[in-house]
């Protein structure tokens, strides 16, 4: 036991190392390494990016507004994640020496234009904000205000830019412990009119001392952990679990007593004269291992869903280690790509085992559908998104050096590992265990109800899923696309568990009554009911987007709904695999249960 569990470390122990060395521990890796400074020295801060607050896809870079910018802008060298995450740092135009306390200092003067100040005006009327990273710690603030009080008519608002930035920075002896940014509401530019403008872009520092611990300075932006958050986290998952247990304890009595009694009835059916006639499951025994259509689809599918759940698991190892602390968002990103590289072969092997035994020759065609099944639709998505990027300026635009080294991953690392697990999928020379022999010619399928349908039986089985993974979403999304902060990964791993035995039960609880029914064709139904569940997930992004967020414009709207396709995609191979492996195990069960001649 010892042997195995160090060998089971290895896996988990190397992509942390990886991880690491693509995306440092620290989300933005200061100029100290261990974060001790001595009075007056300089501390690292850097401007990452402004937007509208709204739209958090929707970044650009600092000085693409008409700040005090230095006459040569110098960037700072990003790992992969932070790349991906749209941040842009560069030198920020304040000195923040340690312990050095400034009252009104001058940034700089400057006189704006008339492009200028309706640049500002624009990024006031839509709610800009800036972000900084000050020793790694982050802080916010918006650029400026808009004074609608008694007017109802927009035309009459009043648009002021900040110019006075204070910030109160807390330190414990010769580490930085927090800090905070606040404007100055009475040191206002009134940039209403398209006019020229003198500004003076001024600042302020305040030091204050603290007991608190380098060790817990991220502790205050872990909101999703404070005791009331804790408290509806927990009630969410009580209901659900709740709920979950109550239909599937349901659905289970009523399953093993029908089974108990359908092999009782068989048995004494055995013993009975032979000539009697058949009828429910057992009547179809030569047909319901008949492989089906499109064998390399479904084995690519299954190869593919395999791997995102094999991906999926490994992100939660990784989060419950504690990688994914806040503001370190970048190491998510980076280890999405690398993990997902490095369970290529995963998806190889499945696929192509798999299509071998369902009988199928063309393994190597089967390999390329494998390996663009998810890719593909991913590639397009990126390729239409970062065009649009491209066209607003935005942070999300990738550069093109970062797309040629995830084009390097993909060619070295991706494509070698899905090859070499297909080789050894196709060598593997197993079997396709069926307890019940297949006749020549298929049973004619009985006319059955409209709900017995794939339609209305993929909206049975998402639905119980899916009201078990409801309430936990809006927290996971308001993280993904706001800004708050998600933290409780060891509620996500109880809710995702959940989610994978009620999509196992559900399709199993389906395919009985659909091979009950004297149907036969069961191996792409009990796919797609178990991956109705990702359906069910869009819709909720149709209802998030437009009843619980204020997102809008073409840019964060094709964001948006372009990526959660891609997510709800993967979610729809990955639960799919979950209800056919399930569904596969139980239609073996029963029928190895039986005398089939």
């Amino acid at each position: 036991m010892a042997g195995r569990s160090c060998r089971n470390s290895i896996p988990v122990a190397f992509l942390v190392a990886v991880l690491f060395v693509l995306n440092p521990p620290t989300g933005v890796k200061s100029d100290s390494s261990d974060h001790r400074y001595k009075t007056n020295e300089d501390v690292p801060l850097y401007a990452n990016k402004v937007g509208p607050f709204h739209n958090p896809s929707e970044t650009y870079r600092y000085f693409d507004l008409p700040f005090c910018s230095p006459a040569h802008v110098k960037e700072k060298k990003e790992a992969l994640g932070e790349v991906l995450n749209g941040d842009r740092l560069v030198v920020a135009p304040y000195n923040l020496e340690f312990l050095s306390n400034k009252d009104s200092e001058i940034v700089c003067q400057k006189k704006l234009s008339k492009e200028e100040v309706a640049q500002f005006r624009n990024a006031v009327a839509k709610d800009y904000y800036f972000q900084m990273y000050y020793d790694d710690l982050p802080l916010w603030g918006f650029l400026g205000k808009v004074d609608k009080e008694g007017k109802a008519d927009p035309s009459e608002y009043k648009y002021y830019l900040f110019k006075h930035l204070h910030f109160e920075i807390a330190y414990n002896k010769d580490r930085v412990i927090e800090i905070n940014a606040r404007t100055d509401s009475n040191a206002l530019v009134d940039i209403t009119e398209d006019k020229e403008v003198d500004v003076d872009f001024m600042y302020s520092v305040k030091w204050k001392e603290t007991d608190i611990p380098f060790e817990k300075r991220m502790d205050k932006f872990q909101s999703s952990s404070l005791p009331h958050h804790l408290e509806i986290h927990w009630f969410s998952i009580i209901n659900s679990c709740v709920t979950v247990l109550l239909l599937t304890g349901f659905l289970a009595t009523i399953l093993m007593r029908v089974l108990k009694n359908d092999f009782v009835k068989y048995a004494h059916d055995e013993e009975a004269a032979d000539d009697q006639e058949e009828s429910g499951w057992k009547y179809i025994h030569g047909d319901v291992f008949r492989y089906p259509k499109y064998k390399s689809l479904l084995a690519a599918s299954l190869g593919s869903g395999s791997q995102l759940f094999t991906l999926t698991i490994f992100i939660f190892i990784l989060a419950l280690v504690g990688v994914f602390y806040p503001y370190n968002r970048g190491a998510l990103f980076t280890a999405l790509v690398v993990v997902y590289a490095l369970t290529s072969g995963i998806a190889g092997y499945t696929a192509a085992s798999f299509y071998c035994q369902l009988e199928g020759t063309n393994w190597v065609r089967n390999l390329l559908l494998t390996g663009g099944l998810f890719c593909g639709p991913l590639l397009l998505t990126f390729c239409f998104l970062n065009t649009v990027a491209i066209a607003y300026s935005a942070t999300a635009a990738l550069p093109f050096g970062t797309i040629v080294v995830i084009f390097l991953i993909w060619a070295l690392v991706t494509s070698p590992l899905l090859v070499l697990g297909g080789i050894a999928g196709k060598n593997s020379k197993a079997e396709f265990q069926a307890p019940c022999r297949t006749t020549k010619y298929p049973r004619e399928i009985p006319p059955l109800p409209w709900y017995r349908g794939t339609l209305p039986q993929m909206a049975m089985a998402g639905f119980l899923p899916f009201s078990a993974i409801y309430i936990e979403l809006y927290y996971i999304f308001a993280s993904v696309w706001g800004h708050r902060i998600y933290t409780i990964y060891s509620i996500l791993f109880i809710v995702f568990i959940i989610l994978i035995i009620v999509t196992a039960f559900i399709t199993v609880a389906l395919t009985y009554f659909q091979l009950a029914a004297e149907d036969h064709e069961w191996w792409w139904r009990s796919f797609l009911c178990g991956g109705s569940t990702g359906l069910f997930i869009y819709g909720y992004c149709l209802y998030y987007y437009y009843a619980r967020s204020d997102m809008s414009g073409f840019m964060q709207t094709s964001f948006f709904f372009g990526y959660m396709a891609c997510v709800c995609y993967g979610f729809f191979l990955m639960l799919g695999t979950v209800g056919f492996r399930a569904a596969l195990f139980f239609v073996r069960h029963i029928y190895r249960s039986i005398k089939c001649e």
